[in-house]
């Protein structure tokens, strides 16, 4: 299969467009071509005009380890154009920095989460691209958790870096049909193209979202497996609670829950009790791990492995928001009276408790801290917003 960087690369045709026209880049370091070529060495060795670069969260680079983490404005020292940070002083472009070309190409690796804030740039660059008549390519990458749709839906007025829009947590689409959708909700008059990647088969076997023919890059520095991009969905929302997420050990984002006082035994039993239907399509195993930075740093912590991937992944029964609140629901369970909620800043947002800016509202946290919900009660609220976010995204699905 071709992703769009390579489509674009190898076919005159699609470069046509191009030709006499100033051309921006919008990456990261997964943003390469089946060679592993960075896309920024690619285009400009192919003959287009590249004028600018932008670097979203953690930086073109991708070396900023942490939220909240911001990166400066540089000029590229190979090829003296300048940098813009999506991710510093501001997170949308602004006038100046939209001034220094004429189409922008963004060629960003996604996770197939809402709280990714890769999508939110997305929405943020055809904002201003409308405005300042520009065109927004997106040379279109694969949702590595494929199609599956699942969460509740962000409320009106929850609107946050890490949820651009009224959408699911697991969004099922590519940036590409992401960037129709958006165009469509906000009615954006823009210059709006998808170089569509050839061959991707999302759902389908072997890989499920992301072909075995192409290796893995982190396209941010915790984002290290495509196990870690299956489970995001789920192991994001430990950012929003003192548990820890693995942050600081060489598999984060890949662990259920892990802390110094939590029986990670006791609480696996009590959600194979609580809702075993919730717990297909993984294997959860029991592991001990010391960060070495982050939450609980040098203290030695008991949580759980989660293993989507394999002999134990089932594509279509892997439910990681659902199994996430489950954990999160044992624990309350088991430990009335834990601080599971973390109180802190959270992607500047400064009034709202993370948990809720990261859900899109208080509906899960309700859920988990009122003792009488049960199971059947998240379901009924996520299934509905589910199937509503299915038909809505219908007509903008490019690959089925």
């Amino acid at each position: 299969m071709k992703f769009g960087i390579d489509r674009l690369l190898t076919q005159d045709d699609l470069r046509a467009p191009l030709e006499g026209k100033r051309v921006s880049l919008v990456a990261h370091p997964a943003s390469v071509t089946a060679q592993l070529d960075h896309s920024l060495d690619a285009l400009i060795a192919k003959g287009v005009n590249v004028t600018s670069a932008f670097g979203p969260q953690h930086g073109l680079k991708g070396d900023k380890q942490d939220n909240m983490v911001e990166t400066t404005d540089e000029i590229d020292p190979r090829y003296d154009i300048p940098v813009f940070s999506l991710y510093g002083e501001v997170r949308r472009p602004t006038g100046q920095s939209m001034s220094t070309a004429d189409v922008f190409l963004y060629d960003l690796q996604d996770l197939g989460c809402r709280i990714y804030t890769f999508v939110t740039t997305l929405l943020y660059l055809l904002q201003e691209a409308e405005k300042a008549g520009k065109s927004v390519w997106v040379l279109d990458r694969p949702n590595p958790a494929g199609g599956p749709v699942e969460g509740t839906l962000l409320l009106p007025g929850q609107e946050s870096f890490v949820g651009a829009a009224p959408m699911t947590m697991r969004h099922g689409m590519t940036m590409g049909e992401m960037g129709h959708w958006f165009v469509d909700h906000f009615k954006l008059d823009v210059d709006y193209r998808v170089i569509e990647m050839e061959g991707w088969k999302p759902g389908k076997s072997p890989g499920y979202g992301w072909p075995e023919d192409r290796v893995w890059i982190n396209p941010s520095p915790n984002a290290a497996s495509l196990n870690m991009a299956r489970a995001y969905a789920g192991t994001v929302m430990l950012e929003g609670t003192t548990l820890s997420e693995g942050r600081g050990t060489t598999r984060p984002l890949e662990i259920l829950f892990g802390a110094p006082d939590i029986d990670a035994g006791a609480v696996l039993a009590e959600m194979k009790a609580m809702s075993p239907v919730w717990l297909r399509g993984c294997h959860l195993r029991e592991c001990w791990f010391e960060p070495t930075f982050h939450k609980h740093a040098g203290t030695l912590c008991n949580g759980l492995m989660i293993h989507a991937e394999g002999p134990f992944y089932d594509h279509h029964e892997f439910k990681p928001w659902r199994l996430q609140a489950l954990a999160f629901k044992a624990i309350r369970k088991l430990y009335p009276d834990y601080e599971i909620w973390r109180d802190f800043p959270y992607e500047y947002e400064f009034d709202r408790l993370a948990i809720d800016v990261i859900n899109g509202g208080s509906s899960l946290r309700d859920w988990v801290d009122d003792s009488e919900a049960e199971p059947g009660d998240l379901e009924a609220i996520a299934s509905t917003d589910e199937q509503e976010w299915r038909e809505t995204i219908a007509p903008h699905l490019i690959y089925g």
